[in-house]
């Protein structure tokens, strides 16, 4: 079920009580208000730490906000990048350290292993989620802890399956399949045409993890319950692990060390018929000059993920929310500068420049002209609003971060796949080091 406007004004009021005794910044104002600001510290000048770009309309339209941003407020922004492994490490060093940038925009539930170091931003959630139409489930997850907000949900680098429209049609099919079975099919075929599919089954933070995960869901396994008891150790994991390790015969060999880069450059080189990613694939080839790039580009389509058993959308799309640290000497300069970013005259222009690459957590943007104007960006319209939270069905905690950044679960497919453990074994040693983590 969707967070809608009704549920969020009827949460609303506890939110607030719960955060009036915190570290809020800035003068409360009614919920219902269109408009809000804080008010910048005096000689405020703020640090940016974010992931660097896959498609290079988010950069240029990001560092133009900024510079509207500056010359509105004053306040100079400076932004940092870094590679998306290094992101996490060096947000956590930020955090233990007391000493870093003031923004950091990580993944996944990372503010949910250092809540404390964080400056609460529920004011400024509730303003946006009030204005905007509300937040989605998932972004409501990964933001908040214990009725407030610690992270500002930026969207998500949704994934869906990258294919060469042309080789699936030789292979018989119309367009890529959203069946299980139906995948394995035509994966056997690519790959006998010449054309092996390839997903990442390496330490990448976003393909790996997203690919993988949604087929683990797919069939009904799942790392905790609701009671964030482990029980990734059942018959549900070791279906999906044996279906992985059938669908890994028909990849191109090396998907085992496959970063995040690796499928777009090996698709690029047109040496695979289909893998999972961002539009930011499709984004390379159609802003290239090179003809063949061109081409790649035109015969290049996107589906939505695969649906497994469970007979539903139980996809992880590689979340990005904004983190302000108490260490920073202008937290209210640092809110007021989200505040800017995720307005509707900064934030539509710049997902539409990225042509969706960044699948936006609040439901009002889904009116964007991005998922009309651009169509072959429609498939990524609804990452956010469908997709689950990795911990699921459990809480985000210390524990459901820490397990993914081990790459629990990446690592069982893996291993599975690779021949290294059997699917039962490969499931027994995941639960165990899951277990090292959420042993209470």
């Amino acid at each position: 079920m969707s967070f809608t406007r009704r549920r969020f004004l009827q949460t609303s009021s506890a939110v607030a009580a719960g955060a009036a005794g915190s570290q809020l910044l800035g003068v409360r104002r009614p919920f219902a208000q269109d408009t809000m600001s804080f008010e910048p510290e005096p000689g405020a000048e703020l640090r940016l730490l974010r992931w660097s770009k896959f498609v290079q309309g988010d950069e240029d339209m990001w560092i133009a906000n900024t510079k509207k941003f500056t010359e509105q407020t004053g306040v100079p922004v400076r932004i940092d990048n870094e590679s998306w492994e290094d992101v996490r490490p060096k947000a956590a060093v930020a955090a233990n350290v007391g000493s870093g940038p003031d923004v950091i925009l990580g993944w996944f539930d990372d503010p949910h292993q250092y809540p404390d170091k964080l400056v609460p931003l529920t004011d400024l959630a509730e303003y946006l989620g009030n204005k905007y139409g509300g937040w989605y489930d998932a972004a409501q997850k990964y933001g908040m802890r214990d009725g407030e907000w610690i992270g500002l949900p930026l969207g998500a680098s949704g994934a869906r399956m990258v294919y060469r429209q042309k080789w699936v049609q030789d292979a018989g099919y119309e367009e890529f399949p959203t069946d299980y079975q139906e995948v394995l099919d035509i994966a056997k075929k690519l790959k006998a045409n010449g054309h092996p599919m390839g997903m990442a089954l390496g330490h990448g933070v976003g393909d790996a993890n997203g690919w993988t995960h949604t087929i683990l869901w797919g069939f009904g396994g799942k790392m905790v319950d609701e009671d964030n008891n482990v029980v990734l150790n059942s018959q549900e994991t070791v279906d999906a692990l044996e279906y992985v390790k059938e669908l890994y015969q028909s990849f191109i060999p090396g998907t085992l060390s496959w970063l995040d880069p690796n499928n777009n450059k090996v698709y690029l080189a047109g040496d695979i018929g289909a893998t999972n990613n961002g539009i930011s694939v499709w984004y390379a080839a159609k802003n290239s000059e090179d003809p063949a790039m061109q081409a790649i580009a035109e015969d290049t389509y996107h589906a939505e993920m695969p649906v497994g058993p469970v007979g539903k959308p139980t996809e992880l799309h590689l979340f990005t929310q904004a983190m302000v640290f108490k260490y920073s000497k202008y937290p209210n300069a640092a809110k007021e500068y989200l505040r800017f970013m995720w307005e509707k005259e900064q934030y539509e222009p710049w997902q539409l420049a990225a042509t969706g690459y960044i699948s936006h957590p609040l439901a009002d943007y889904a009116n964007n002209a991005v998922w009309t104007e651009i169509p072959k960006s429609t498939p990524y319209r609804d990452c956010v609003k469908n997709m689950l939270w990795n911990g699921y069905s459990g809480d985000l905690s210390y524990a459901s971060a820490a397990a993914m950044a081990d790459y629990i679960i990446v690592d069982m497919f893996a291993q599975a796949a690779a021949g290294e453990r059997s699917p039962k074994e490969a499931a027994e040693y995941a639960a165990r080091r899951a277990e090292r983590y959420y042993r209470v």
